[in-house]
């Protein structure tokens, strides 16, 4: 099941992220990076993630705890790193790729070689050697305490408030946190001890996300914006994809039937585009486009002051 489960993870990961570079894992505003260049950074943060990951159990494999710090430390310390290479959406996707990675190579590498070792010991008539079960153990906990992170980051796309601001790698950090904590509460009502504590404290953290997710308001404009300096904002970067014949390469028809192409369009629209654009910043898609923050605060101002044509 973790074999199979990462080879259909890095194939969505391929499918999506590399055959689509250019759109959902290269967001110009962050990094300057060809397609080719992002796959390779890609891969090779999946490779490094595993290597230090696998040399710090190997350096701290008696101290359990201070073991949990160092990984904690590594997992934020890459959320954070990839908010500054690849698009919001994608860093979150990697940060989750980079633990799938991790459990996949704690059981292809460590826990099941060890416990054919094992077995192997007990059927020659040989007292097994319990350094393979202590290793195999500290590698499941791990993984037992990784799976929700992991699927939150599976699921994360859907949560563009989550990782299109400034603060998207605490959010999910606060979030991971959130979700080991949870794991823990379940593990420990298995013994049939209920630590209310536990899940109280995964609320806190969950509306810490929150929080920090919030928009921040932006200082009203004392001009008025006219429709004339929005319009070619839309024209230039929304509707190359929500138009009825898409510029974009990849779109066949407008996303989700939503047309900007024309002046009672974009106004039946413009909270959808305060939504998306201003708000959230998830679209354009991967910033394809190269939207500027400035564009975004005039659509913003337009919007808040009536949307008038």
């Amino acid at each position: 099941e973790a074999y199979s489960t990462w080879l259909s993870g890095m194939a969505m990961l391929a499918l999506v992220y590399y055959v689509n570079a250019g759109t959902f894992l290269v967001d110009p505003s962050v990094l300057q990076l060809t397609s080719a260049q992002a796959i390779g950074l890609s891969l090779g943060t999946l490779v490094a993630g595993w290597l230090i990951y696998d040399a710090l159990c190997r350096l701290l494999q008696s101290r359990p705890l201070l073991l949990a710090g160092a990984v904690f430390v590594l997992l934020a310390l890459a959320a954070l790193g990839l908010q500054h290479v690849f698009s919001g959406r994608a860093a979150y996707v990697h940060v989750g790729a980079i633990i799938g990675t991790i459990m996949a190579a704690n059981v292809f590498f460590v826990i099941i070689p060890g416990q054919r070792k094992m077995l192997a010991q007990i059927r020659a008539g040989q007292t097994p050697d319990q350094r393979y079960g202590r290793l195999g153990k500290i590698r499941s906990v791990h993984n037992t305490y990784l799976t929700l992170p992991v699927l939150f980051t599976m699921i994360s796309f859907h949560y563009p408030m989550a990782y299109e601001n400034g603060y998207g790698w605490a959010i999910l950090v606060l979030l991971g946190l959130a979700g080991v904590a949870v794991r823990y509460f379940f593990i420990l009502s298995h013994k049939h001890r209920l630590i209310v504590a536990l899940p109280l404290g995964a609320a806190a953290l969950i509306a810490a996300a929150a929080i920090v997710a919030l928009p921040h308001p932006q200082p009203a404009m004392r001009t008025r914006v006219a429709f004339a300096q929005i319009a070619p904002i839309v024209r230039e970067r929304c509707a190359v994809c929500h138009s009825a014949h898409p510029a974009q390469p990849g779109f066949a028809q407008a996303p989700l039937g939503v047309r900007l192409d024309t002046p009672a369009n974009i106004q039946a629209n413009a909270q959808r585009i305060y939504a998306q654009a201003v708000v959230s910043r998830a679209m354009p898609l991967g910033n394809v486009t190269h939207m500027t923050a400035q564009e975004r605060t005039l659509l913003g101002a337009w919007i808040s002051q009536g949307a008038k044509r």
